[in-house]
C-alpha cells in the first residue's frame, strides 16, 4: 500500500464493463432499432452469448445481482420456457445458423434451473445457432448447489468452464455476509465438476468484508490455491445499500476502512503470486499457461459484463431478464421487471427496456477506456485516427489526469498516456478522465479500490 493508493481509494468510479456505463442506457431506446441492429449480423463471424437466471435458494447479504429467491420448482420451469422462447425469438432475428463462440450463464444461480429444465434451453440454442468447434461454454456456480448429479447435467450440456463463488472461507466473515459454505463443501463441488472431465475451474474471492483480517484473507488463499483453479478473481465488496436494500444486513460499523481493504486486497494478491498465479488487469489472476495469462501478455484481452475475458467476440446477445448486450451499434437491456419481460416474450416482441445507441466519439472513448482497463496504457492519437473522431476533445481530457499524473499513478507522453505499475491498484481513475458521462450525474458507483 502507497501512500498514494490511499489518497484515491475512496473516490467512487465506474468499474467499465461497458462504456458508455449503464446508468447512461436510455428507456427511450426502440425495439425496432434493436431488431434492425440484430438483422446486419454477418452469420460467419462469431457472437456471444450471455442467459440470465434472475433466481437463488436465498440471500447472500453481499449480493449485487439482480435476483429472486425461490425454492419451487414450477417458477423455474416457467423461466426456462420463457428462455427458449427469447432464443428462438432473437434467432428469427439473426442470420439462419448464426455461428457462436462463447456462452455464459449468469445470475443469480442459474444452476438452480432443473436438469431438464436447464438441458432443454441448450438444446434450444444448439438448435438454432451453430457453435464453433472451440467455443467457450461457462457457467457461474453456487458450490453449495453442486452435486455429482449436477456436475453430469453440465456435462451434457457441454459446459467446459466452471466460475465458483468462494468470498471467504473463514466462518465468522461467512456467517456475517450469509453465506456458509466450508471448504470440504467447496473441495467437493470442485472434484465433483472434475470428476465429469469440467477442468476449467475458476474461484471468485472477495475483499473488504466483516471481519475480514490479513491474516484470515491469507488463509482463504492458502486454501483457494490448493483447489488448484486455473483462474480466479479477487473482487471488492461494492457496499451500495441505496440500490440493494439487503445489503443494509451488513452492519456499515464492522466494514474494513480504505486503508484496511488496500492491505487486504494487497496481501491476497502477494499470496496468490506466491501460488504462482499471475496478476491480470484490475482483479484477475490466471496460470501462466491459461489461455487469459496468454491474451493479457500478448494484448488481446478484453473487457465485458462478465470481467476479463479471452471472448473476442464484438456482439454479445443478452437473454433472460435484465441481461444486458453489446452490438457494434450500441447497448441493449432486457426488462428488469420480470413480468414485463414476460409479457414481451410471449408476444413476441423483444423484451428491451432500455438501451444506447453509441456515435463515434462513444466508439473511440470506448476504446481509449478498453485499452486503459487491459493493457495499462493507450496512444489517444492513434485511437482518434483509427475512430475518424477530432483529437482535441480527447486531448481536453488530460486536465483530469494532470493530479494522477503528479502523484505517480500515470505517465503522460504527448498522447501516450499509460498506468504506472504502482497506479494500477487506480486504473478505473485514470480511465474515468476519458468519461464523458461521468458528470451528468447519473449514477453511484464503487469505491476505486
Amino acid at each position: 500500500m502507497t501512500d498514494v493508493t490511499l489518497k484515491y481509494a475512496s473516490r467512487a468510479v465506474p468499474r467499465y464493463t461497458s462504456y458508455p456505463t449503464a446508468p447512461h442506457f436510455s428507456p427511450k431506446f426502440g425495439r425496432q432499432t434493436y431488431a434492425q441492429w440484430l438483422e446486419t449480423v454477418d452469420q460467419t463471424v462469431p457472437i456471444s452469448l450471455y442467459l440470465h437466471v434472475p433466481f437463488c435458494e436465498s440471500m447472500c447479504h453481499y449480493c449485487g445481482c439482480y435476483t429472486k429467491i425461490t425454492k419451487k420448482e414450477k417458477p423455474l420451469q416457467d423461466y426456462a420456457d420463457m428462455l427458449v422462447r427469447e432464443v428462438v425469438l432473437v434467432a428469427s432475428k439473426l442470420p439462419a445458423g448464426q455461428q457462436v463462440s462463447h456462452i455464459h450463464w449468469g445470475g443469480g444461480t442459474p444452476s438452480i434451473l432443473p436438469h431438464d429444465a436447464f438441458l432443454r434451453v441448450v438444446n434450444s440454442i444448439r438448435t438454432h445457432f451453430t457453435f464453433t468447434d472451440d467455443m467457450e461454454h461457462a457457467i457461474e456456480l453456487d458450490p453449495r448447489t453442486v452435486t455429482p448429479a449436477l456436475a453430469e447435467t453440465l456435462r451434457l450440456a457441454g459446459i467446459t468452464r466452471a466460475s465458483l463463488g468462494v468470498q471467504d472461507f473463514d466462518l465468522k466473515v461467512q456467517e456475517v455476509v450469509g453465506r456458509v459454505q466450508p471448504y470440504e463443501l467447496v473441495k467437493q463441488a470442485v472434484d465433483a465438476l472434475r470428476a465429469e472431465g469440467i477442468n476449467e475451474i475458476n474461484l471468485d474471492l472477495m475483499y473488504g468484508l466483516p471481519y475480514q483480517t490479513r491474516e484470515t484473507i491469507r488463509n482463504t488463499v492458502e486454501l483457494t490455491a490448493s483447489l488448484d483453479p486455473s483462474r480466479l478473481a479477487l473482487f471488492g465488496y461494492a457496499h451500495v445499500p441505496w440500490m440493494k436494500k439487503h445489503q443494509r444486513l451488513i452492519p456499515e460499523e464492522l466494514l474494513p476502512g480504505a486503508a484496511e481493504r488496500i492491505a487486504l486486497f494487497d496481501d491476497a494478491t502477494e499470496a496468490l503470486e506466491e501460488h504462482g498465479y499471475e496478476k491480470i488487469g484490475l482483479d484477475h489472476f490466471a496460470k501462466s499457461d491459461d489461455p487469459l495469462a496468454q491474451a493479457a501478455r500478448e494484448g488481446n484481452m478484453r473487457r465485458n459484463f462478465q470481467g476479463y475475458t479471452t471472448d473476442e467476440a464484438d456482439i454479445l446477445i443478452g437473454i433472460g431478464a435484465s441481461s444486458i448486450g453489446k452490438m457494434p451499434q450500441g447497448y441493449i437491456q432486457n426488462s428488469p421487471d420480470f413480468a414485463g419481460w414476460v409479457r414481451a416474450v410471449e408476444a413476441g416482441e423483444l423484451p428491451i427496456a432500455r438501451g444506447i445507441a453509441m456515435d463515434q466519439d462513444d466508439r473511440a472513448r470506448a476504446a481509449i477506456i478498453m485499452s486503459i482497463m487491459t493493457a495499462y496504457k493507450v496512444d489517444v492519437a492513434a485511437v482518434a485516427r483509427d475512430f475518424n473522431v477530432p483529437i482535441e476533445p480527447l486531448r481536453s481530457c488530460y486536465l483530469a489526469l494532470d493530479e494522477l499524473v503528479a502523484d505517480g499513478v500515470c505517465v503522460r507522453d504527448g498522447d501516450q498516456v499509460s498506468v504506472t505499475h504502482q497506479g494500477r491498484p487506480l486504473v478505473r481513475l485514470v480511465a474515468s478522465a476519458f468519461d464523458a458521462y461521468l458528470q451528468t450525474g447519473k449514477g453511484r458507483h464503487s469505491v476505486a479500490v
